[in-house]
Formats: C-alpha cells, sequence, structure tokens
C-alpha cells in the first residue's frame, strides 16, 4: 500500500517532465483538435439553431445586463458568471440569434481550450477522441449555445485539472476561478480531489492557485451573501432549500429518466425511457474504469486517476443528494470521464503497435454510430420542446402588448419570470423560490403602471388577482388588474 502510494507520488512530481511530441506533430494534433471544436461550433449552429429563444433560467441571466426587460429576480444559487459572460453582446442587442452565434463560438474555443492544456499527459487521438466523446452528447450541443453555466463550468473543470497535472499554476488560478464565477458549490466538489492530491504530495503552489482561483472566482457571490441574503451560511442554506433540500437522496432514476431530452425533471416520475436512451450511462462507468486499468498498466496512473476522481466528486450531489435530476449538471463529470473513455476505446480499436484491431476497431464504430444517432435523437427532441415552450411565451407576450400591457409593467403568477422577459415587464412573486414582493406591493404596483397574472395550467389564482379582468393571451389565461387601482381581493 505505502508503495502503491509512494509511486503515485513519484509521478505527480515527475509530470512536469512529460517527453512532448515534435514540433510538427504538435502542429498537426492543434489542427486536428481545432477541427473538434469547429465542427462542435456547426453542430451548435445547425442543429440547436440560432433562432431559438431563451429559457426560464436564461431570461434571468440575461436580465441581469441586457434591455430587454428589467432584472429578474436572481435566487440564491445563482451566480453572476453567466451575466458577465453575455455581456458583451446582451448589454447592447436583444437579438437572440446573434446571441446564440456568440455563445456557440464562445464554446469552441473553450473546448479547444480544455483539451490542448491536456497535450503531453495524453495522445492527440485521445484527446481528439475525448473532444468529439463530449461534444457529441446531446446535452453539451444542447447548451454549449445557451446562457447557462454548466458547460462553463466542464470546460473549467478540464482547465484546472489538467493544469494542475501539469504544474501550470495560472492555468489552475484561472480554470478554478472560471468554475467558481459559474457555480461556486460545483467548483468546489470538483476540486475536493485534487486538494487531497496537492497535499499529499505536498505541491503546495499548486494548491495556493486552486484555492486563490476558487476565492476569487466566488468572491461576489460571497459578499453578495452577506449583502443580500444575510450571510453566506443563510445564503446556502436557502440555496438547499430552493433545491429541495440537499442530503442522502438516490437521484440516479431520475438521471435516466431525464436522459429523454428534458431539460428539468421535477418532479421526476413515470416509466424509463428506451434501453436504446439509457445504454450509453450504463457504458460510460464501465469505459471509464477500462480507461483507468489501461492507464495502470501502462505506467501513467495519475494522469487518468486524477480526472476520474474529480468526475466522480463533480457527480456525487446530483446523483445522491437531490430530489430531481437535469442532464446539465452532470456536464463536469462528463468533460472528464471522456478522457479515460477515449483512451479505453482506442486501447480497444489499436494494437500497442499501432495497427488496428479489425473484430474490436468494428464493434466501437459501430457501438460510437449508434450512440450518435441516439444522441442526435434526443437533441432534436430536445430542441423541438425548448423552440414550443418558448414560442408560447412569445406568443403570450405579443397577446399582453396587444391589451396594453408594456413596458412599464408587472408580471405575476404562472411563469411569470420567462414570459415577463418576453413582455418587457417586471415579474413578481409572493411565495414560491422566487418570491421578491408582497401583495401590499403588488396591489401599489397596480394604481401606476399595468399589471397581469398569469393563471396556472391548474386553474388556481391568488387571491389578490381573483376579481382582475380575465383575457385569452396565446392559450394562457391572464388577468389584468383594473387601471390606476388596485385590484381586488386580499
Amino acid at each position: 500500500m505505502a508503495h502503491g502510494m509512494n509511486a503515485l507520488l513519484a509521478e505527480v512530481r515527475r509530470i512536469d517532465w512529460v517527453t512532448m511530441p515534435v514540433a510538427s506533430r504538435r502542429r498537426r494534433g492543434d489542427v486536428l483538435l481545432a477541427a473538434v471544436a469547429g465542427v462542435f461550433v456547426l453542430a451548435q449552429l445547425l442543429l440547436v439553431r440560432p433562432g431559438m429563444g431563451l429559457g426560464w433560467d436564461e431570461t434571468v441571466y440575461v436580465s441581469q445586463v441586457g434591455t430587454q426587460a428589467p432584472p429578474a429576480f436572481f435566487s440564491a444559487p445563482r451566480a453572476r458568471g453567466v451575466s458577465l459572460l453575455v455581456a458583451p453582446v446582451a448589454s447592447w442587442s436583444t437579438s437572440t440569434e446573434l446571441l446564440r452565434v456568440y455563445l456557440a463560438v464562445l464554446s469552441g474555443l473553450g473546448l479547444y481550450v480544455g483539451l490542448r492544456v491536456w497535450h503531453g499527459l495524453f495522445r492527440y487521438r485521445v484527446l481528439a477522441g475525448a473532444g468529439a466523446l463530449f461534444a457529441t452528447l446531446w446535452v453539451t450541443l444542447f447548451y454549449g449555445p445557451q446562457a447557462m453555466p454548466n458547460y462553463w463550468v466542464a470546460i473549467g473543470a478540464l482547465v484546472t485539472v489538467g493544469c494542475f497535472l501539469k504544474g501550470r499554476v495560472w492555468g489552475v488560478l484561472a480554470g478554478a476561478a472560471l468554475m467558481a464565477w459559474m457555480r461556486p458549490t460545483d467548483a468546489v466538489w470538483v476540486t475536493v480531489p485534487l486538494f487531497v492530491f496537492a497535499v499529499a504530495a505536498r505541491r503546495w503552489r499548486p494548491l495556493a492557485a486552486l484555492a486563490t482561483g476558487l476565492a476569487l472566482g466566488a468572491v461576489q457571490w460571497v459578499i453578495e451573501a452577506y449583502v443580500s441574503f444575510g450571510g453566506l451560511t443563510e445564503r446556502l442554506d436557502e440555496a438547499s432549500r430552493i433545491q429541495g433540500g440537499l442530503g442522502w437522496n438516490i437521484a440516479v432514476d431520475d438521471q435516466m429518466r431525464s436522459q429523454v431530452g428534458r431539460a428539468l425533471c421535477r418532479p421526476c416520475d413515470g416509466s424509463m425511457p428506451n434501453p436504446l436512451i439509457t445504454a450509453w450511462l450504463y457504458v460510460l462507468p464501465v469505459l471509464a474504469v477500462l480507461g483507468l486499468v489501461v492507464a495502470v498498466r501502462a505506467g501513467r496512473t495519475t494522469r487518468t486517476l486524477v480526472p476520474f476522481a474529480c468526475a466522480v466528486t463533480a457527480a456525487v450531489p446530483y446523483l445522491f443528494m437531490i430530489g430531481y435530476a437535469a442532464p446539465r449538471f452532470l456536464l463536469p463529470a462528463y468533460a472528464l470521464l471522456a478522457l479515460p473513455v477515449a483512451d479505453a476505446l482506442l486501447h480497444l480499436a489499436i494494437r500497442p503497435n499501432g495497427t488496428w484491431r479489425p473484430v474490436a476497431a468494428t464493434l466501437v464504430a459501430l457501438g460510437l454510430t449508434a450512440h450518435l444517432a441516439v444522441q442526435m435523437n434526443v437533441l432534436d427532441r430536445a430542441v423541438s420542446n425548448a423552440t414550443a415552450a418558448r414560442d408560447g411565451w412569445e406568443r403570450t407576450a405579443a397577446e399582453l402588448h396587444r391589451l396594453g400591457v408594456r413596458p412599464p409593467c408587472l408580471l405575476t403568477g404562472h411563469e411569470a419570470i420567462p414570459v415577463a422577459y418576453y413582455t418587457g415587464c417586471s415579474s413578481a412573486a409572493t411565495g414560491g423560490h422566487n418570491a421578491n414582493s408582497t401583495t401590499a406591493e403588488i396591489h401599489e404596483t397596480a394604481r401606476h403602471i399595468p399589471v397581469a397574472y398569469l393563471t396556472p395550467p391548474e386553474g388556481g389564482t391568488a387571491g389578490y388577482a381573483h376579481d382582475w379582468t380575465p383575457h385569452q393571451a396565446g392559450g394562457v389565461l391572464v388577468r389584468l388588474a383594473p387601471p390606476g387601482a388596485a385590484g381586488g381581493g386580499g
């Protein structure tokens, strides 16, 4: 046991002087990685399509810096990273198409950088394979061009772990800051193994860079916790409450059910999807472990064990500590596991001397082809469902405009946050995860500007809006407060 740990630590210390390929081979490898990233960008633009409207969470992030609507309520779990990411476009343009193109190109650049930092730790064909595996998952393609944080946590994880293994402290700092900038709690989970390895190997400079990066990325979130939520503990408690209360809860089956293209599976009930859709989730850990075995036999344990360990800790809270599922939560784990999985697949298909194993290579190719077909099918379903929902919000907004609800205005009730963004209004809620107002405040607002209540599908209406005038707006029942009056009901 002690000998194994000593060997592991010895490899950590040796990792900085891994022999680099010759310049020409490096250039070809860089071109290969750039090609993978370029195809990823094109696939987003063709398959997700820039015209797809903004989703619920996207409207919250974009509204913080955009001009389409007033800033939406910013709940405890959210961080400002995405808002800052989209600010170069959203701060002066309301074009969703332009924002999508910008994010697609940026995500392709991020993928290239995230893979490139691993040069010298894995062969270029492994890196290209890992990039292709990660980039062709439906959830990666779906969220790459969206104003959401999870993809960027995944890129930050690749940069952080790769630079940690190579001893590049500025890369460790930058990657950790990016993760914490986007989702501070996710950044902590990803980096737990890095802290353990750094302390065990006495690598104090990477350890200091890691801690500094997390602190720099999370400082705004922490300050905001004291300014707006009463303290850091209070913000963490509120974030846990919004997520249903974090604790022991097996959500593996929820993640399985969400693989049909559901952006959010809450509550996550119903039957399991077709086994063809979830088969890759069973194969993934097997191939990752095989990749680790291959690495141990080849004498390069650390560079595979570390991303494997970080992927496991990144996935733990979303598989065992939460009561619902969203496929995007596991993007950091998928990005890190793609490395040992690609290594394992190449080991199965190619002999050590570089020649193909015909039977194995054929089976791997067939498996990957089937996997790609399933992912593209699910992606098409996810894009169709998302587009339909967002088109519905846009239609409701158009009807509200027709009814005279124009900025400045206020919406409350069912799906008030996204509909308000499309309408150009503020949004308010007196209860639930996004509570930011009171009945009295809504009454007072109704005296001065148009206020509308959106009735949920089950038909319930808050007491303060019972007497408001009902209208149909894009298939949604809307109740308008009487002009210049507080409305009725208590």
